[in-house]
């Protein structure tokens, strides 16, 4: 007895960098796998017509890349519909986070018999992101990085327009809340991560997860900015909270404040300004990738000596 196809809401974002891919594969692809896609018409608010279509489909394939999933995510957590990711965009930093192919084709093959697991969400000022929040530099980035640069150069295009804005950086105080502290510091950029990538391949902490739980936040409290590109191999590999001057931390609440009201960046989209509230929602949104590999756990020296040292002689650890 034959089974049914599930019906997928296959919306491809035309301006995403690879926006202009024939989807005739992908449509074959997911026949192919049992997945019987249904399509908007052109330039169809990708909200709008996900509330419209809930009923109609079992999950959502989104083609794009971070700012068509991050403006997607407010209908997708009203309805519940599962996530299935088609990387279209420059950077693909969620795809990344969540070791999916980038290959679109490869992507596609992979929703058929794929499972969705569950992901967290950060939220800001009602805001919702799946990668990184930030204040400062990577906000000043995000107003002078262009859709047509990002089409023309791609992931070089962020490094090309980083250059312009690091010529007129400036500090600024924030003022920091976060489990019944207050700090007040001065800095040239603030992030609070939920996922693990963002920016074309940075990493906002080496143990970052979409799924932990936890925000990841880091203070980038520089004298000179020549010392953000001696960092940067360190930015890439998340390992920049170990640096004295690089302030890191995880929490599940964060506020930041600061004198004049400052644009916060959200998965590259400029969406509201500090004050900013920022909130892990644990697991709210299911998302068709790979089961995460987890890192091996931390070596319990007391319990391994109990194990080698069962008598009460045992050295303490």
């Amino acid at each position: 007895m034959s089974t049914a196809p599930r019906r997928a809401l296959l919306i491809c974002n035309a301006k995403a960098r690879n926006g202009g891919l024939d989807l005739d594969e992908v449509r074959q692809i997911l026949r192919d796998g049992g997945i019987e896609p249904v399509e908007p018409p052109p330039d169809a608010d990708c909200c709008d017509v996900i509330r419209a279509r809930a009923g109609e489909v079992d999950l959502v394939i989104l083609g794009g890349g971070d700012g068509t999933m991050n403006c997607a995510a407010p209908a997708l957590v009203e309805t519940g519909l599962p996530l299935a990711i088609l990387p279209l965009g420059t950077a693909n930093d969620l795809a990344r986070s969540l070791d999916l192919p980038l290959d679109p084709l490869a992507a596609a093959r992979f929703i058929p018999t794929g499972q969705a697991r569950p992901v967290d969400l950060g939220w800001v000022n009602g805001h919702y992101f799946f990668n990184v929040a930030s204040v400062g530099f990577s906000a000043e980035l995000a107003g002078e990085l262009t859709a047509e640069s990002k089409k023309t150069w791609g992931v070089l295009g962020y490094a090309v327009a980083a250059i312009r804005v690091l010529r007129r950086v400036r500090p600024f105080t924030v003022t920091i809340e976060h489990d019944g502290t207050v700090e007040k510091v001065t800095t040239i950029q603030v992030s609070v991560g939920n996922g693990r990538h963002y920016g074309g391949g940075m990493t906002v902490a080496e143990s970052a997860a979409v799924d932990d739980g936890k925000l990841d936040f880091y203070s980038l409290e520089i004298n000179h900015w020549w010392r953000l590109l001696a960092l940067l191999p360190a930015l890439r590999r998340g390992t920049h909270g170990r640096a004295a001057d690089v302030r890191a931390f995880h929490a599940q609440e964060i506020k930041l404040t600061t004198r004049r009201p400052r644009p916060v960046n959200t998965d590259g989209e400029l969406t509201t300004q500090t004050p900013a509230h920022f909130k892990v929602i644990p697991k709210i949104l299911q998302v068709f990738a790979p089961e995460p590999v987890r890192g091996p756990a931390p070596l319990d020296l007391a319990a391994l000596g109990s194990r080698l040292f069962p008598t009460s002689e045992a050295p303490r650890l």
